[in-house]
């Protein structure tokens, strides 16, 4: 039990875009940047266990509803936030303010909610394996078409 790695929990580990398999090893080959091609390239497995990141042709497209869950999620937070600090009235501008403040800071945040609906949309799909190391990872070959892949 001393050599025994203590693993992540599933937010942490979904939240930091780590393989929802064995929840070590990195989703994206880069850090998180501005630039959009270089901050969604995903490794095309896992470096730790071996895990597939692309199940299927189009597995992500799912992603968008996530991203909107936690945009909206986000807003509804930071306008409680803004309420609670700032104030809103009908009898000043404080709420489009608000707007302005919350457009921004979605905009700021796009990077990183790109990424992490697309960790949660995989960790919906692939389950943990604590222990991964003695199981193969799903073939999923068969749901690969590499005419179509990259083709939307």
């Amino acid at each position: 039990m001393a050599g025994k790695k203590i693993s992540r929990g599933y937010l942490r580990s979904t939240l930091g875009c780590r393989c929802p398999r064995c929840r070590d090893g990195k989703l994206f080959k880069n850090r998180i940047s501005v630039n959009m091609k270089k901050n969604m390239e995903m490794n095309p497995q896992c470096p730790v266990c071996g895990q597939p990141t692309e199940i299927e042709v189009g597995f992500y497209y799912g992603t968008s509803y996530v991203s909107y869950a936690l945009a909206i999620g986000l807003s509804v937070a930071s306008l409680v936030a803004w309420w609670l600090i700032v104030g809103l009235s009908t009898n000043d501008d404080r709420f489009f303010y608000w707007l302005g403040f919350n457009a921004v800071f979605l905009i700021l945040l796009q990077p990183w909610l790109m990424r992490v609906s697309r960790s949660f949309w995989i960790s919906w799909f692939v389950k943990y394996d604590p222990d991964w190391e003695m199981h193969k990872p799903e073939d999923v070959s068969e749901r690969m078409n590499t005419d179509q892949a990259n083709n939307w």
